[in-house]
């Protein structure tokens, strides 16, 4: 299925990567609520989305190197323990905006020690014809934990415009648990005879700007950029849109579902369309496709269309998060997987960050409905 990896260390690996982005995706628009109960003012919850992209803008190049020092087990047990430790604190002292923000950050400190740990497994572990596949079913595992974390929102918040945020953390703490153990399914041995072997090489070459470098690795981090940047934001405001549309929690956990339901359906099929369409005219259709229902979903519109758009943005994205991990790999060489696998996190959380200045109302105001379109402007194409 991938690479050499046992069947055990595969279905781990799996259950691992649903497991993070379940939690990161049930976490993140709960927060959202919990700042929007306590009536904070509008630069506030930017503050709390741009919160979430501090640690790892800061800490993701680094954490690439940890790879080769810690091995990719362990530097996913460490984010699992992050991840643990941040729900139980939001579930415990999550009632003021400062905790909220606190948690918030160390969420994306340790998600991002997970997923480079998951992506470093999979680019030492496949081979170069196979990539695009392999990073399709590590995606789709992620996809179907997006799918599940605002599930479970919708089925706690029932017809209420904002659901019981003390039942969704309490939810999340268990299932960070789940993930902690699910960790030491993969085997520690994964590329650890690769990453030896190829050590020289990647010391040599590993650092930030040294793979910046390499041709064509600034294009795919920009590219990569703009699609984890859609997903982060859409994950924070589509709560605040809902709630200042009078959407219940039960709807926007839906679209929330809707758009990983259908990233996962585009996952199916992404090894046969990349080998029959090519890398890069599959990703510009991906990008164009996201970035038209990025914008429409600014627009007032009904219920049912805007689930139409929330499926179309799924395909979009469902499309171009591997195939930017893959083209990130291939064009970092395969000495340098684990270093790209981590620097791709570091600017798609600088938009994030940037644009956290949040809207400036909450409830009442068309500033929740401009951050799509601040989003769109800025979404660069790959050349083919």
């Amino acid at each position: 299925m991938i690479g050499e990896l046992g069947r055990r260390s595969a279905a781990a690996l799996l259950a691992h990567s649903a497991l993070i982005q379940a939690v990161t995706f049930l976490v993140r628009p709960a927060a959202t609520y919990r700042a929007l109960e306590l009536d904070v003012p509008g630069f506030a919850l930017g503050l709390l989305a741009a919160s979430y992209a501090v640690f790892p803008l800061l800490l993701a190049v680094p954490t690439g190197g940890l790879v080769d020092r810690l091995g990719e087990r362990r530097l996913m047990a460490i984010g699992s323990a992050v991840v643990l430790a941040c729900s139980a604190f939001l579930l415990l002292w999550g009632s003021s905006i400062v905790t909220l923000v606190i948690g918030t950050a160390f969420l994306g400190a340790g998600q991002l020690a997970c997923v480079v740990g998951q992506q470093a497994v999979v680019a030492n572990n496949a081979a170069s014809s196979r990539m695009d596949s392999a990073f399709g079913y590590l995606t789709f595992a992620a996809s179907l934990g997006q799918a599940l974390g605002p599930l479970a929102i919708s089925l706690v918040g029932g017809a209420s415009i904002r659901p019981d945020t003390q039942a969704i953390f309490l939810l999340s703490a268990c299932m960070s648990l789940v993930l902690f153990v699910a960790t030491f399914g993969v085997s520690a041995k994964v590329s650890g005879g690769k990453r030896k072997a190829a050590g020289g090489a990647a010391d040599g070459s590993g650092g930030a700007v040294s793979l910046l470098r390499t041709p064509g690795v600034a294009r795919a981090l920009a590219t990569s950029a703009t699609v984890l940047a859609v997903v982060d934001l859409t994950m924070v405001y589509l709560p605040a849109l809902g709630s200042e549309r009078g959407l219940t929690a039960a709807t926007v956990g839906l679209m929330l579902t809707i758009r990983a339901v259908f990233s996962m359906v585009s996952r199916l099929v992404l090894g046969q369309m990349s080998r029959k369409l090519g890398r890069m005219r599959l990703l510009v259709s991906s990008l164009a496709l996201s970035t038209l229902a990025l914008s429409a979903a600014a627009v007032p519109m009904p219920v049912w269309l805007l689930f139409v758009v929330m499926a179309v943005l799924g395909l979009g994205l469902g499309i171009g998060q591997p195939l930017t991990m893959s083209w990130l790999s291939a064009q970092a060489g395969c000495n340098g997987r684990d270093a790209p696998a981590a620097a791709r996190c570091a600017p798609g959380r600088v938009d994030p960050t940037l644009r956290g200045a949040g809207p400036q109302r909450v409830s009442g105001s068309p500033h929740v409905a401009a951050r799509y379109w601040n989003v769109c402007r800025i979404s660069p194409m790959p050349r083919t």
